[in-house]
Formats: C-alpha cells, sequence, structure tokens
C-alpha cells in the first residue's frame, strides 16, 4: 500500500507541475493548452504505445507451437494473478532481459529476450515472469505510460517557455523594469524538465518494487526471482541491449545501466535493495528455497 500511495502523490506532484508551468507559459490559455496536450498524448500512449515498444525491439509473438513450456509457465502464473494470460514475444537479442506492456490486462504482452531464456534456469525464469504479470496486474503500464507523457508535455511546454521568455514573448517585464520576469521563467523552463524526469525516475522505481513484491507472492518463491535480478544485473553489464533507452523503464533491469554515479538518474531501484527487500519477504513468507 505504501507504494500505491506513493505512485499517487508523485503522479499529483507531475501533474501539478505540468499545470504550473503551463500557466507560467501563457495564463489561463497556457494551462488550458496544457491539458489539451496532455489528453491527446495520454490518448496516443493509451491505445498505441505497446504496438510502438515491440515495434521498436523487433519483438514477434510465440506461438504456443513455438514454445508450449514458455506458455504453459505464462498460464500458470496468470491463474495464479488472477488476471487473463497474456500473449508472449520474443526479442531477437542476447542481451538478457524483458518486459511487459499493454493497454490492460485483457490486452498484455509480455516480450522476452533470446539471450534471458539461456541464460536463467527455469525457476529464475519462472520468477521474472511472475515480475512481469506483477506489473500487467498493478497496471503498471498505463500509470508509467501516464507519467512519460505528463513529462513530454512538461518538457514541451518548458521548451516553448524559455524561447517565449528570451524573446520577450507572452510575459512582462516587472513594474521595476528589472527584467525578472523573464529570467523567472527562464529559470521555471529549465527547472521544470529536470523536477518531472527526477518525478518519472521515482514512479518508475516505486513500482519495481511493486512488482517485484507482487511477482514474488505469484510464484510463491521470493528468492528465484533475486536470484535472476542477480544474474541478470550482471548479464547486462556484459551484453547491453540494442535499441533506443526511451523504453528503458519497461524492463526488470535496466539494459542501459551505467556506473554509480547514474543512480540517481535510473528508472530502476539498485538490484541490491531489490533483493534485500525479496529477502525479507521470503523469511516472511517462510520460503528459504536458495541461499
Amino acid at each position: 500500500m505504501t507504494s500505491q500511495i506513493k505512485t499517487v502523490f508523485l503522479l499529483a506532484l507531475l501533474t501539478g507541475l505540468m499545470l504550473l508551468i503551463g500557466q507560467a507559459a501563457g495564463g489561463r490559455a497556457g494551462l488550458m493548452i496544457a491539458l489539451i496536450l496532455a489528453v491527446a498524448m495520454n490518448f496516443v500512449s493509451y491505445w498505441w504505445s505497446d504496438r510502438i515498444v515491440l515495434s521498436m525491439y523487433r519483438a514477434q509473438e510465440l506461438s504456443r507451437s513455438d514454445a508450449p513450456w514458455l506458455h504453459a509457465i505464462v498460464e500458470e502464473l496468470a491463474h495464479n494473478a488472477g488476471i487473463p494470460k497474456p500473449r508472449i514475444c520474443l526479442i531477437p537479442q542476447e542481451a538478457p532481459n524483458a518486459f511487459a506492456t499493454g493497454r490492460n490486462p485483457e490486452n498484455a504482452v509480455v516480450a522476452v529476450t533470446a539471450g534471458i531464456m539461456r541464460t536463467l534456469s527455469p525457476e529464475e525464469l519462472r520468477g521474472v515472469l511472475a515480475h512481469e504479470l506483477g506489473h500487467v496486474k498493478n497496471r503498471d503500464i498505463l500509470i508509467q505510460s501516464v507519467a512519460a507523457v505528463l513529462g513530454a508535455a512538461i518538457m514541451s511546454i518548458a521548451n516553448m517557455l524559455q524561447w517565449g521568455a528570451m524573446f520577450g514573448f507572452g510575459r512582462r517585464d516587472d513594474e521595476e523594469g528589472g527584467g525578472g520576469g523573464a529570467l523567472g521563467a527562464i529559470a521555471l523552463a529549465i527547472i521544470a524538465p529536470i523536477a518531472a524526469m527526477l518525478i518519472q525516475m521515482a514512479i518508475s522505481r516505486s513500482r519495481e518494487f511493486l512488482a517485484d513484491e507482487t511477482g514474488a507472492k505469484i510464484c510463491g518463491r521470493p528468492l528465484d526471482l533475486a536470484s535472476a535480478l542477480n544474474r541478470l544485473e550482471t548479464a547486462a553489464r556484459n551484453v547491453p541491449l540494442e535499441g533506443s533507452p526511451v523504453a528503458e523503464n519497461l524492463f526488470i533491469v535496466n539494459p542501459f545501466s551505467g556506473g554509480d554515479m547514474a543512480n540517481l538518474f535510473s528508472t530502476h531501484p539498485p538490484i541490491p535493495e531489490r533483493i534485500a527487500r525479496l529477502r525479507e519477504l521470503a523469511q516472511r513468507m517462510g520460503r528459504q528455497d536458495r541461499a
């Protein structure tokens, strides 16, 4: 419940930031433009984001005859989660990773790379698939799509505000003639996108923790997922994923991870912290299947 409350708070903060910068850009008119832009972008993201990301990584749907054992695992886990069985797609890359997409559980897709099926044991892969179904069950794809769209709207409005302030459009100087209004607009145009990015990343990290917990309960073996995360972190550094980082928040581990300095700007929580939480959950569940 803590993660859910945190997500609602962060989304409200992101929305407030968008309205603030929209009003700064053009008063009431700017506020309305910001709202219209956000609604339009949300509509596109809601209906077509899954097709876009699957196409981006050249994912191909796997039929039951292509991988009957994989379909059997996903079917069992979906039953445990109380959601419809999602479609399964294969990403033809050696980098071991996986993600879920789709606007709702009825239209969900779980995508796995060819590398993850060769890297993980069946038990570890089951833990990863349970994590992805946790995202589907918690409707994280919709939440993160909304966050991404709000962030993109803020970036667009900030860009307009910055150029408008620089050329004196839409803002009046202070009566004292100091030009503080323009300087304030430029400062807001710089700070708002950075704040929006940090809020988006905080939302993504919060949903990853929740998906770990939900997935561990779905598969019933938290330490299998912990073992998979440990193995995937090392593999992700050695075999980077080919593609745009625009959808990196969807993957179970960051496929474009950098060094320690990048942790603040990571869409994923630190793997050691995720593993520690899974170990605590295993103790509470009385499961000690792995060392």
